[in-house]
């Protein structure tokens, strides 16, 4: 049984972050989503949010789950007999970072293997920076993510925009 692993912060999830999910799930006995939960990082969602958003996008996919993580990826992929990560890419700038990545999480653990795979082109360009800039101004992102997340968007970006009009007061 092969299972593969697909990390992220997924912050937010993307029709990108679907399109790698759908294809692996076609594809590997086993997909875990793992969550990264970095305490460093300033997250747009808190790592719940994630979760229970990619917990119901997911929900369609029998062979699928989707968990919390906080430590190093290959910790998880040892723990839970994981052989595979995949990382998802859209560009040569992913593809170098994501390189990198994979070298050093092979030099941590030879015996997990990282597989690239492209998304589709018709989501090259969506970007979770870009995704929450344009919410937090009030933009259509129905194009670039799921109807569940573009309305936790929508709600996360009008409370951030009351808090912001209650402190000018």
């Amino acid at each position: 049984m092969t299972t593969a692993i697909f990390p992220g912060s997924f912050d937010p999830p993307t029709y990108g972050h679907m399109n790698i999910i759908e294809r692996a799930s076609r594809l590997f006995d086993k997909v875990d989503v793992v969550v990264a939960v970095n305490t460093a990082k300033k997250y747009f969602f808190e790592a719940e949010e994630r979760l229970l958003m990619l917990k119901a996008l997911t929900e369609p996919y029998q062979n699928v789950s989707v968990h919390l993580w906080n430590r190093l990826i290959v910790e998880y992929a040892k723990e839970n007999h994981a052989n595979v990560l995949l990382r998802g890419i859209r560009n040569m700038s992913d593809f170098s970072y994501e390189f990198d990545l994979s070298l050093m999480n092979h030099s941590l653990s030879p015996q997990i293997e990282t597989l690239f795979m492209p998304t589709e082109p018709r989501f090259f360009t969506i970007k979770s920076s870009a995704i929450k800039e344009i919410a937090a101004f009030g933009g259509d992102i129905s194009s670039m993510v799921p109807p569940v997340v573009a309305a936790a968007m929508k709600e996360k970006a009008s409370q951030a925009s009351s808090v912001r009009n209650s402190e000018r007061s």
